[in-house]
């Protein structure tokens, strides 16, 4: 039997509603080391795993012995987005159980002056994105730009990255990563 231990972790750490950071915060761990698990870029070891799942919590025969439900839902109602952002950022996911997907959507809605934060965003994968309404000040690396309804964005996640809402109204935008790594 072939375990996909990284679509696995990803889906219990969104259960739980922690991102990479967190997760990685409580099991004492690298941010990268939760990043590479889920992209199955490494396999973890034993005592790394238990660790990881210390933080969740969760123990190894529980980790190993649920089975996540297959998403079959086609079609979301604005309300069924769910809300995985806090403060003045909103992100609504398409999708609650993101197992075995390859694809992260979100709607995004920054209010004034709300951004990700001093310590720039590094995660696996690729994203991209379209401003539908505000302004948004996009860094990646040592780039930035100011970006306006119908302006866009495309890189490899794995570049440090922040995203600044500029201007007297909320930034409201549709991104897409993969792999569901955020």
């Amino acid at each position: 039997m072939n375990i996909d231990v990284g679509a696995r972790l990803r889906y219990v750490r969104m259960q739980r509603g922690l991102s990479q950071r967190a997760l990685a915060k409580q099991a004492g761990v690298t941010n990268s080391s939760i990043s590479l698990i889920e992209a199955n870029e490494v396999n973890p070891s034993v005592g790394v795993l238990k660790r990881i799942l210390d933080g969740l919590p969760i123990s190894l025969s529980e980790f190993f012995a649920f089975e996540p439900e297959k998403p079959r839902q086609v079609f979301y109602q604005a309300e069924e987005l769910v809300e995985i952002g806090k403060g003045g950022i909103s992100f609504r996911q398409v999708g609650e159980n993101l197992f075995g997907r390859a694809l992260q959507i979100i709607k995004e809605r920054y209010e004034p002056g709300a951004d990700t934060g001093r310590v720039m965003l590094t995660h696996e994968g690729e994203e991209g994105g379209v401003v539908i309404s505000g302004r948004m000040e996009l860094t990646v690396g040592e780039e930035r730009r100011i970006l306006g309804p119908g302006d866009a964005y495309y890189f490899e996640s794995n570049r440090p990255h922040r995203f600044r809402c500029v201007g007297p109204v909320p930034c409201e935008m549709v991104s897409a990563c993969t792999p569901p790594t955020f």
